[in-house]
């Protein structure tokens, strides 16, 4: 614990000023940057309290792995240029790219209006692991596709035109016909 240092540096404070000395040739700070420095600890070190406990709500709530959230976290540091906790547009769409988004204008800009409802210029990371987090869960594998298909051909190498039709949405069945070889 130094918050007793803090207060004997205090008391050594008030004795010196009590002495009138009001220079020290053995340290060019003073009390008053030892209290805006130890106040800027706290609040920092309270902040990233905060947002550890956040990112673990939100891991717990949106159903994430630590492994990902730590993927995550690694990639928005690494464009995090300015580190403070934001990514500019062209930051954020660095990031995309190198994640292996394939982005033109129009998609970059959909995307930005759902990390950046509020045309603040800036992703917070917490924008950035909500956007992440919907795409991981939107995206099936194909391992998860394949096994979905399985099922509906009741563990046949294949299934059937009449089988899409009869378990599938008329349009995804549509939308699989359309792409099946014969």
């Amino acid at each position: 614990n130094y918050k007793s240092n803090i207060d004997k540096l205090e008391g050594d404070h008030q004795l010196s000023q009590e002495g009138l000395i009001f220079d020290n040739k053995h340290t060019n700070y003073t009390m008053e940057h030892v209290r805006v420095g130890w106040e800027q600890l706290l609040t920092t070190i309270a902040r990233t309290i905060n947002e550890v406990e956040n990112q673990i709500l939100t891991r717990d709530a949106k159903g994430i792995s630590q492994e990902q959230l730590n993927e995550f976290r690694a990639s928005f540091n690494h464009f995090d240029r300015k580190r403070n906790g934001m990514m500019d547009p062209d930051d954020f769409r660095a990031c995309l790219i190198s994640m292996g988004y394939d982005l033109g204008e129009v998609e970059f800009a959909r995307i930005m209006t759902l990390v950046d409802p509020n045309n603040t210029g800036v992703v917070t990371f917490q924008a950035f692991i909500d956007f992440m987090t919907r795409e991981t869960a939107e995206t099936d594998t194909a391992e998860q596709v394949m096994a979905s298909f399985k099922i509906l051909a009741s563990d046949k190498a294949y299934i059937t035109v009449e089988e899409l039709r009869r378990e599938l949405p008329p349009e995804q069945a549509e939308y699989c016909i359309s792409r099946m070889t014969k």
